[in-house]
């Protein structure tokens, strides 16, 4: 991704991805974890909404992940601060593929409900913000999980819970 800031005020972000069949069908044989790990060290594609919105899986464990992001103006709303939408996508990827990385091979999920709360405004370029998303009840047909959004200094921006559904691949 480029992001490309002109002197006349017209910016432009070239986008680039991964066909995301091609890397959901390999997802397919693999544990949700060993997935995740796969894709977080650049042996798989990531996920196309990531490349788009600017967010990189950082840390996976069982029942945990991380993103990291640092948002720039393409994700601004009208009046000059980061769109609750780049809060609310990151925090459901966190919460999602925390229920993911305790799935075994050919399962995964679609998240069937989250419930943001944005806590502080959100500005470019002040460095990464941070999504943690853990499970907090695992399940066989629905799992529950939660996530926060930070600064680079520790305080909250937003919190989300999260139910996602489990179905077969």
């Amino acid at each position: 991704m480029t992001d490309d800031r002109a002197h006349d005020g017209v910016r432009t972000k070239t986008v680039h991805w991964n066909d995301p069949m091609a890397t959901a069908e390999l997802s397919r044989s693999l544990s949700g974890r060993d997935f995740l790990t796969k894709w977080m060290h650049g042996d798989l594609p990531g996920a196309p909404i990531c490349e788009l919105m600017g967010f990189r899986l950082a840390e996976v464990a069982e029942g945990e992940v991380a993103f990291t992001c640092t948002p720039d103006e393409s994700v601004y709303n009208p009046i000059g601060m980061v769109h609750g939408g780049l809060a609310c996508t990151v925090l459901d990827s966190a919460a999602g593929c925390a229920v993911h990385s305790t799935l075994p091979a050919g399962f995964g999920y679609s998240s069937i409900e989250i419930k943001v709360s944005f806590l502080r405004p959100i500005q470019a370029y002040d460095g990464d913000i941070v999504a943690r998303g853990w499970v907090t009840k695992p399940g066989k047909r629905v799992s529950f999980a939660e996530a926060d959004l930070r600064d680079a200094h520790g305080m909250v921006l937003a919190t989300a819970s999260s139910s996602c559904l489990i179905v077969p691949v």
